[in-house]
């Protein structure tokens, strides 16, 4: 195995986003935080036209504007509008305005549809030393914050009766998805950043009886998801994200299925 071989890179920065966003997509599930980490994502096109403006890495502008886009609707949550507007009205407008402002580079080369629909193919040793970086700081940041952030999602009030400030512990939260995001945009973009996120999470939904076994099957479902798709992929010539995302669809549903038929042997 070499990093020289193509698809050894794309194997290699399939697994390591999966590793990174399928635990914390077991608190995103938890929270029903779905459509905040599908804005997120959304916002992050904004950060890929500033970047390619201004001859910066996609990953520093995605991240920023992730960041920005979190840190700006939790400060105006509540002050007369709810956190579902603002996170609509935000998301859909960082994203029209990213599009707008790729349409205004002159003379740069820019295949759009790999940032909206990722390009793990394409992937270097260098977005792989990105892709792994952010997902060793992620786990980290998880294994670090595990029991308060789960205290905090199970409790809130009994969070602070612990001495656990839950707006600390949602603030690590949404740094930790700002990272996710900007460094999946390369493997299935931005447009389905948010299904690695929940969908391996929801598949080992039935058969996780804790938190913590919750979070180790949702990593391997999501390893299995990035390797069968990336497979598939290669043999049936079909885009390699949304394939990627189809595989754990699939999965999803013979999961479901699984626990359908359980339920009704009992």
């Amino acid at each position: 195995m070499s990093l020289d071989d193509f698809m050894t890179r794309a194997a290699l920065a399939g697994v390591g986003t999966g590793l990174a966003a399928a635990p914390l997509g077991c608190f995103v599930v938890w929270r029903r935080m779905a459509y905040f980490g599908d804005a997120t994502a959304h916002a992050a096109i904004l950060g890929v036209a500033l970047s390619l403006a201004l001859s910066l890495p996609v990953f520093a502008g995605a991240l920023a504007v992730a960041l920005g886009m979190a840190a700006t609707v939790s400060a105006l949550a509540g002050r007369g509008y709810s956190a579902d507007v603002l996170l609509g009205v935000m998301a859909h407008s960082a994203l029209a305005f990213g599009l707008v402002g790729v349409s205004f580079l002159d003379g740069v080369r820019i295949d759009l549809m790999a940032y909206l629909f990722g390009d793990i193919l394409a992937v270097s040793r260098t977005d792989l030393a990105v892709i792994w970086g952010g997902a060793v700081l992620v786990l980290g940041l998880i294994a670090w914050r595990w029991s308060a952030l789960l205290t905090a999602t199970l409790d809130p009030d009994l969070a602070r009766a612990a001495g656990i400030d839950p707006r600390r512990e949602q603030l690590a939260l949404t740094l930790a998805l700002a990272v996710v995001v900007a460094v999946a945009i390369k493997v299935v973009g931005a447009l389905l950043i948010t299904a690695l996120l929940i969908i391996p999470a929801a598949t080992v939904r039935p058969f996780s009886g804790t938190p913590e076994r919750m979070a180790a099957l949702a990593a391997l479902a999501a390893v299995a998801a990035a390797w069968g798709g990336l497979r598939a992929s290669y043999a049936l010539d079909t885009p390699t994200g949304p394939t990627v995302v189809c595989v754990a669809a699939l999965m999803f549903a013979a999961s479901n299925a699984a626990a359908g038929l359980r339920r009704l042997v009992r």
